[in-house]
């Protein structure tokens, strides 16, 4: 059985959880959940896509509440058990980080969330923590409008990247 007639197999309650583990939106992921069954991946990412352009702040800062903070390794593995290890694989970039990038982003992220008020969020795959931290800095810069925005727009690739995972994972 492929991972898609899997997916498209499951009960509307066990697609929703599989989803969220994809984004934290209820809506967006009772949306995917009903949009089954899916004739194959691409339309999977297609829907997943529309979808998501349905939304808007409260369903983003939603699913941004879903991600532990960058660098925060073990946070991660406790609240966050459902996604920790693709967590984990995309932060892949911040283990190994010199102490004074593990301080900055500390730091940085503490700032982030006071200004903005969720947690700072970036799809981190194939980024250094340097690259992170240097874009974290930069985008405090941001209006909040904006900055919003841009995280619903990084939510977006995470997704995406987590499909796949979902869709090609055991």
């Amino acid at each position: 059985m492929s991972r898609l007639d899997w997916l498209n197999g499951l009960s509307l309650e066990d697609a929703q959880a599989e989803f969220l583990r994809c984004c934290g939106s209820r809506r967006w992921a009772e949306g995917m959940a009903r949009a089954r069954p899916f004739s194959r991946e691409t339309s999977v990412y297609t829907e997943a896509g529309w979808l998501w352009s349905q939304t808007g702040p409260e369903d983003w800062k939603e699913a941004i509440a879903h991600h532990p903070r960058i660098g925060d390794i073990s946070k991660l593995r406790e609240r966050f058990k459902a996604t920790s290890t693709w967590s984990e694989q995309e932060q892949k970039g911040v283990q190994g980080a010199s102490e004074e990038v593990i301080q900055g982003l500390a730091d940085g992220n503490r700032e982030y969330e006071e200004r903005f008020g969720f947690t700072f969020l970036i799809c981190a795959t194939g980024k250094s923590a340097a690259e992170i931290l240097e874009q974290l800095r930069e985008r405090l810069n941001n209006p909040p409008a904006l900055e919003m925005r841009i995280a619903a727009g990084e939510q977006a690739q995470i997704t995406r990247i987590r499909l796949e995972k979902l869709l090609t994972g055991p």
